[in-house]
């Protein structure tokens, strides 16, 4: 599966995509979030309030609710504002 981080997200965690195998007991996005915040302080830094934290599952925004199934790709943006 890739994952792609973009702006602040991104920059925090300091690269803009990874392929990555999820271990089988993350099963939604809030898992996801969960999991990769512990993985080391970039993570942890970028996820820190992960309730703010949009997602996008093969390119459809999603609640972290969500399954994530079988998706090839998850995109994680911060919050976007209007102008």
């Amino acid at each position: 599966m890739k994952l792609r981080y973009f702006a602040w997200v991104r920059e925090r965690i300091g690269k803009a995509e990874e392929d990555i195998d999820l271990p089988e007991n993350v099963v939604s996005v809030r898992d996801l979030l969960v999991w990769l915040k512990q993985r080391d302080d970039g993570y942890a830094q970028a996820l820190q309030h992960p309730e703010v934290i949009r997602v996008a599952i093969n390119q459809e925004h999603v609640d972290h609710k969500q399954p994530i199934g079988d998706a090839r790709e998850i995109a994680l943006f911060p919050p976007m504002t209007g102008g």
